[in-house]
């Protein structure tokens, strides 16, 4: 991950092929068929290649899967009676990075929240500033080890290079969200077929990551079983008359035999749950949000009729659709909220990420420039694992 601010840039991006498939051997956020995965990608990847006119060898990915979670690290150091130097900043990121003990996970993501000095917090650049202590507050993003392998493999087995990995809401993060949005405090909710995941920002900062595996799936497992159908009709139901909000002629619309409000009664409360389950996760996390900030939601699930104004309810907040606002020349198929993450990632691989707060352009600075001798070692040893892990 390359050090960059949050704020937006006026730059944009032009597609130049797309593919997408129904997804196969993935259920409820984890990969349970290799092969039927592996095979996905591949038409997904091939279908890509073909309307590009370019071969396509390494990918980054964008997932939810792996219980995908974010774990805060605080260090703090010791200062003398000089002024913050970047030697100090050196020792801070060292500390901090070695207190990243997450057995069993993969870190996919390390983004700095904000320096302290003294335990004064929000400090964007504490170089020249005097006291006790310096501190430094880190958000780690991390996956399961054994669903980053497993993702890995299926990659290989459609003759794919892992190039990375990029947590889907913080991807779509990328794509859909305002700079106000970030800096005031948002949650992007991605709702994505086997989960629902959520990015919460403030301060120009992702705080908190938290998942749920429920998602769009579900959903459609309920139709099926609800009305005695299969999950090609099911899916086919819900894509093009289903609603998790009530209509006023509902009752009177008849769907091939099945009217529009027993649909509505066995998608609402699946939704509803799934909404009320992230909530009370973002609530016991601890990572609050200011009063009036907003929910943005992303994902292919989010695209059913009612689901925004049910997340109006279920979170007492002002609540759009999320679009890939900062890709728009994505063909009209590709322009609407289940792309997202896709653009997410396009945008990092060509601007490089922009969620970290300009703390991270500061690391960058002091870790290129030049250093005294006795921290350059540190500061090298820093840069490389911010390279590979980042």
């Amino acid at each position: 991950m390359k050090p960059e601010g949050v704020r937006h840039v006026d730059r944009t991006i032009r597609v130049a092929g797309a593919g997408h498939v129904q997804s196969r051997g993935v259920k409820g956020g984890a990969i349970v068929n290799m092969d039927e995965a592996a095979r996905a990608i591949g038409q997904a990847v091939e279908r890509a290649e073909r309307a590009a006119g370019a071969p396509v060898s390494g990918v980054v990915v964008s997932t939810a899967i792996g219980q995908m979670a974010s774990h805060r690290v605080r260090a703090k150091v010791s200062l003398g009676a000089q002024p913050v130097s970047d030697g100090d900043l050196a020792r801070a990121i060292g500390m901090a990075l070695a207190e990243i003990r997450l057995p069993n996970r993969r870190p996919i993501h390390v983004l700095p929240v904000a320096w302290s000095v003294d335990g004064a917090r929000g400090v964007r650049d504490p170089r020249n500033m005097r006291g006790g202590a310096l501190g430094l507050d880190l958000v780690v993003v991390s996956m399961a080890e054994g669903a980053f392998q497993t993702l890995s493999h299926a990659l290989e087995l459609a003759h794919l290079d892992l190039q990375g990995v990029v947590a889907a809401p913080v991807a779509a993060s990328l794509a859909a969200l305002e700079d106000d949005e970030t800096d005031l405090g948002c949650v992007c909710i991605d709702m994505g077929g086997g989960s629902t995941s959520a990015a919460v920002w403030a301060g120009g900062s992702l705080l908190h990551i938290e998942s749920v595996n429920v998602g769009g799936e579900h959903v459609t497992s309920d139709i099926a079983r609800g009305l005695s159908t299969s999950r090609a009709g099911a899916e086919r139901l819900k894509t093009l008359h289903g609603s998790a909000m009530a209509s006023a002629n509902e009752d009177r619309e008849m769907l091939e035999a099945s009217p529009r409000a027993m649909l509505k009664t066995v998608i609402a409360p699946r939704v509803e749950e799934t909404l009320e389950l992230l909530r009370d996760r973002l609530r016991q996390s601890g990572a609050g949000l200011e009063p009036g900030a907003g929910i943005v939601l992303t994902g292919g699930a989010s695209q059913l009729n009612g689901v925004r104004e049910l997340a109006v309810r279920v979170f007492d907040r002002p609540v759009r659709l999320g679009r890939p606002q900062r890709a728009p020349h994505l063909a009209d198929a590709a322009a609407g909220p289940a792309f997202c993450t896709a653009a997410g990632v396009l945008l990092r691989a060509a601007y490089g990420p922009r969620e970290a707060v300009s703390a991270l352009k500061l690391m960058s600075r002091q870790l290129t420039a030049p250093q005294p001798a006795d921290s350059r070692g540190l500061i090298s040893r820093c840069a490389g694992w911010l390279r590979e892990n980042l």
